[in-house]
């Protein structure tokens, strides 16, 4: 069994920690670290007999993600400092939402860029204060940032000058010139408030979110961490018993049932996650996503590059008519 499939039964419950001999760890651990599920897989097995190297590698990894979430909120803090005063809202995403609202996939999950969602009538006071308090433009190129303005669903990078902390200010979840345009007043306003004073996507939000960062706006560059996003997020929710319901309503209020629901088959086929009636019909194409999921050697490293080079086409060819792909590319590949 290759290694990044026996990482998926550890995190899945299929396969028990004890089972596995030294040189198997070797392996797990590099597919781990590779899509960024170390830590995660550390809270999974914390109280897992291990191998004592493999315990103390673990250990340090809670300690870190611990510390990681508090970097994490106090980003969110600081941009909240910086944005209130003007009466300049903002919704948390991705990881520090996950973090802010306690859920259980913020378990050992690495953060990286804070993600907040402004309205659209907001984005440029948004942007004129982040800078006020410390941030600064990361793309320096005249293309890049008219890019970004004009097609993205967000503004370019900023990066702050003292904490060197990266902030994505999002007004939609998908690039504008996508095919599939989700209702980003909708997610605003029906936001709810987590423990913490932080806005946070509704349960449905998030998990059309995340199925759509997974499926509908990449090539799956680390999808099987997104993937245990979007499992952990609808087995919690799912605790509600209409929320399948609503979910489905939901993904097609913003375009996102395709992707909603070949996520959650994704999530019974790779994570065991349990799927109400209706949810269990396969789709073509189901297999190749799996292979593309799990294409890495015993090493971590990539593997099947012809597969991965078809994702990324199809990444951009979702994300943009035919012509501006086209002209795009041509643009990129002549400044590199």
């Amino acid at each position: 069994m290759s290694a990044v499939r026996t990482l998926v039964d550890l995190l899945a419950g299929r396969r028990d920690a004890q089972d596995l001999a030294p040189r198997d760890w070797d392996g797990v651990i590099g597919a781990a670290r590779a899509e960024a599920l170390l830590a995660t897989l550390a809270h999974r097995l914390a109280n897992a007999a291990l191998p004592p190297s493999v315990a103390a590698l673990f250990a340090d990894q809670r300690a870190a993600a611990a510390v990681a979430r508090a970097q994490a909120l106090w980003e969110a803090e600081m941009a909240r400092r910086a944005l209130a005063p003007e009466g300049i809202a903002f919704v948390l995403l991705k990881g520090t939402a996950y973090a802010a609202a306690g859920l259980s996939c913020a378990e050992g999950r690495q953060i990286g860029d804070l993600d907040i969602l402004v309205g659209w009538h907001d984005i440029g006071r948004a942007e004129n204060e982040l800078i006020e308090a410390g941030w600064e433009w990361v793309k320096p190129d005249p293309y890049d940032d008219a890019y970004y303005r004009e097609h993205m669903h967000e503004l370019p990078p900023l990066i702050h000058k003292a904490r060197d902390r990266m902030i994505d200010v999002h007004h939609t979840i998908l690039p504008r010139t996508h095919r599939v345009t989700p209702d980003a007043l909708a997610m605003i306003g029906d936001a709810v408030v987590a423990d913490g004073g932080f806005a946070v996507l509704c349960p449905t939000d998030m998990a059309c979110h995340c199925a759509a960062h997974l499926l509908a706006d990449g090539d799956l560059q680390g999808g099987l961490r997104n993937l245990w996003d979007f499992h952990c997020l609808t087995r919690d929710f799912a605790a509600d018993a209409g929320f399948w319901g609503k979910l489905d309503a939901r993904a097609a209020l913003h375009g996102l049932r395709a992707p909603v629901q070949r996520a959650a088959r994704l999530a019974r086929d790779l994570y065991g996650a349990a799927l109400p009636p209706g949810w269990n019909r396969n789709a073509a194409g189901d297999g190749w996503f799996v292979r593309r999921l799990l294409a890495r050697d015993d090493w971590g490293r990539p593997t099947h590059f012809a597969l991965q080079q078809a994702f990324y086409i199809r990444s951009h060819w979702l994300r943009m008519p035919p012509v501006m792909l086209a002209k795009h590319l041509w643009t990129k590949w002549r400044k590199s």
